[in-house]
């Protein structure tokens, strides 16, 4: 059961990582650039509805930062979950 939890670990910090990425290449690439444009599949589906909530405020949008708390909110959770189980 201790490796399903590393796998979930892994998989969420690499998507966060992913997030991360996407910010900072939109600085750089066009949205049209092809890595872009698969970052921004990878990641707009989970930012979306943040951006509905939170709307950009000025030039900043903070939806990746709130998606990155909560991926490590619930990567905490579920790590608590796995060492209370076993």
């Amino acid at each position: 059961m201790f490796i399903v939890a590393n796998i979930i670990h892994t998989i969420l910090r690499v998507y966060m990582f992913i997030v991360i990425i996407k910010v900072i290449l939109s600085y750089f690439l066009s949205p049209y650039h092809p890595v872009r444009e698969a970052l921004d599949r990878l990641v707009d589906p989970l930012l979306n509805p943040i951006r509905r909530n939170i709307p950009p405020i000025g030039m900043f949008d903070f939806s990746p930062l709130v998606l990155i708390i909560i991926i490590q909110v619930i990567d905490s959770l579920i790590m608590q979950l796995f060492i209370m189980l076993y």
